[in-house]
């Protein structure tokens, strides 16, 4: 198996990812959708989360990057690990700005001019990266790319962030995890070309 894969294969056994292709779910956003993502629940495992760092590391080798960022809150303890392993500074992106103090929209020092990388968990719609990632450019950082562990793989997300002009990328997509739980015997063959039609077919509200 290849990295993609196995972070697919970690998302299924830690039941981060739940499929549900007969009884779907409604997003925030009234989008209806077979399967549902909390990444968050991966925080709590010791050898899954280690190869999902891992596997984070691999793909930020020769980036030239000076800090780790991460969005609040799902994404402050990836690059909190991530920092760690690459012995980088961290700072985090607020998904506002405090309303006290010097109301910081991102929290630690990073100095202008700098190239950092925003990890996410989850890459879905893509506006809430778009609008850390503008904060992070509003204070004169380079954001070299997004990078999440795992994104739905939307065709209007590309165009999102090409309008954006910002690179994104995720550890595993929806169609590798698709495959994987067919192969896991999770889905049947139908059910796998049914769920791989609806991301297709998905149209933002």
């Amino acid at each position: 198996m290849n990295d993609a894969q196995i972070v697919a294969s970690i998302l299924l056994k830690e039941k981060a990812v739940f499929l549900r292709p007969n009884d779907l779910f409604t997003w925030t956003s009234g989008i209806k959708s077979p399967v549902y993502c909390d990444n968050r629940l991966l925080i709590s495992t010791v050898e899954s989360r280690a190869i999902i760092v891992k596997a984070f590391c691999k793909k930020l080798e020769n980036q030239n990057l000076d800090y780790i960022a991460g969005t609040a809150t799902a994404g402050i303890p990836w690059a909190a690990w991530i920092a760690y392993e690459m012995k980088l500074p961290m700072i985090y992106v607020r998904s506002s700005s405090k309303d006290h103090g010097r109301q910081n929209a991102i929290e630690g020092f990073a100095q202008a001019g700098s190239r950092c990388v925003l990890i996410e968990d989850l890459i879905s719609t893509g506006k809430s990266s778009i609008a850390a990632a503008q904060k992070l450019r509003e204070a004169d950082l380079i954001v070299v790319k997004v990078l999440s562990i795992f994104t739905y793989g939307f065709a209007q997300v590309d165009q999102i962030f090409t309008e954006a002009k910002l690179t994104f990328d995720s550890l595993t997509h929806f169609d590798i995890l698709a495959r994987v739980a067919y192969d896991d015997k999770v889905l049947d063959s139908k059910t796998l070309d049914q769920v791989i039609e609806w991301r297709k077919g998905v149209v933002f509200p």
